[in-house]
């Protein structure tokens, strides 16, 4: 079983974010408290069995006090049986880590960080409108290290605009001295309903080129294998087998319960969307309402989203159960999309799996799109 618990505020917008977050904290013990009682409410949602991951995404969840951490953590402690060695994850940003904090993090139980650090060069931290210096991204992880918390993913952005590779490369290097074991590296997008969609929609800045990104992305996939990292899903790496348990569940379609809003929740028939407003999921969970959509997956909505999700990862996707999602269909839908993209060497079958190939990684949402069934 995994829960994911959605903590919906920053200190300020990224220019990049189009997650839900409010820079309002104002209501910020009262939503807290609300997603508790959602937690209390969901209790049935999940088979019974032992908790397995944890995580406290956002948003910026490091910016919970004390108090409130433990509240959320003692109300899942009561609802569910935690298993002993549970991956208990908290996404922070750098400027939240000091000593105190991260002693406070681990004395809760919190064994397993995810730092926003996105870059170590200070104009690109600028440009994307971070809340932390270059400085505070170098010191964090060490902190984080000498508070006893060895099980740290950093996340990195690359395919920021420049005009050549050489910030990447030194990010890079920076991240290796750091000697942590998970990076997740993700490729700069430009959504709509952001800062970045804006200044391009007025032509402030320039669309992201397609070449130069696949030029980041090769040179960030062979750095991080020259330095020991595997590549488990298309932006995640780890050295010695430390992959996200959470993360990997969700690639692997295990059920998990998310709370908060925003949240998603998937059991295998349907997924549910909680409500991306504050003050509407506050006063829902205060008349006991959850204000979710839920959504039944068909046979296609369940074939598809397991092409999208597998494909990316190194356990790629078994033909046999596409066959069993699909009900048959699978093969005869995407029999000449499989045969193309055999050709063109982005997919191979091995043993009755589907995986693809390095150089596939790069087309990987359209080569799932491409197999999709109606």
């Amino acid at each position: 079983m995994h829960l994911y618990i959605h903590i919906p505020f920053c200190k300020q917008a990224c220019h990049y974010c189009d997650f839900h977050f409010s820079t309002n904290t104002t209501h910020k013990r009262a939503v807290v408290e609300a997603i508790a009682r959602e937690i209390v409410l969901r209790r049935s949602y999940l088979p019974d069995g032992d908790m397995e991951t944890i995580y406290f995404g956002g948003g910026t969840p490091s910016m919970l006090s004390e108090a409130e951490l433990n509240f959320l953590l003692e109300t899942i402690h009561r609802q569910f049986r935690v298993a002993p060695h549970a991956e208990i994850t908290l996404e922070a940003n750098p400027d939240d880590l000091n000593a105190s904090s991260l002693q406070m993090f681990a004395k809760a139980g919190i064994n397993r960080l995810s730092i926003g650090i996105q870059s170590f060069h200070e104009p690109h931290l600028r440009f994307m409108n971070r809340a932390h210096s270059a400085m505070e991204a170098e010191q964090c992880v060490g902190l984080a290290q000498q508070a006893g918390i060895d099980n740290i993913s950093i996340d990195l952005i690359y395919a920021i605009p420049a005009e050549r590779h050489d910030i990447l490369l030194s990010d890079l290097s920076k991240a290796f001295t750091l000697n942590v074991p998970h990076i997740s590296a993700y490729c700069l997008t430009i959504e709509p309903q952001t800062a970045f969609g804006s200044w391009l929609k007025k032509k402030k800045i320039k669309p992201i080129e397609e070449e130069y990104a696949a030029q980041q992305f090769e040179i960030l996939v062979s750095s991080l294998r020259e330095n020991g990292y595997e590549q488990y899903e298309i932006s995640n790496f780890a050295r010695n087998g430390l992959y996200s348990n959470h993360n990997s569940s969700y690639w692997k379609q295990h059920p998990y319960l998310g709370v908060g809003p925003s949240a998603h929740s998937y059991n295998g028939a349907s997924r549910e969307y909680n409500v991306s407003n504050n003050a509407k999921y506050l006063e829902a969970l205060q008349k006991d309402i959850i204000p979710t959509t839920i959504e039944t997956l068909s046979a296609a909505d369940q074939t598809n989203e397991y092409l999208l999700t597998g494909l990316r990862t190194k356990w790629g996707v078994e033909l046999q159960k596409l066959e069993t999602l699909s009900a048959g269909g699978f093969g005869v839908q995407a029999k000449d999309a499989l045969e193309r993209m055999t050709r063109k060497g982005w997919i191979r079958e091995d043993s009755g799996i589907l995986v693809l190939t390095q150089a596939g990684k790069l087309f990987a949402d359209r080569i799932a799109s491409d197999l999709f069934i109606d």
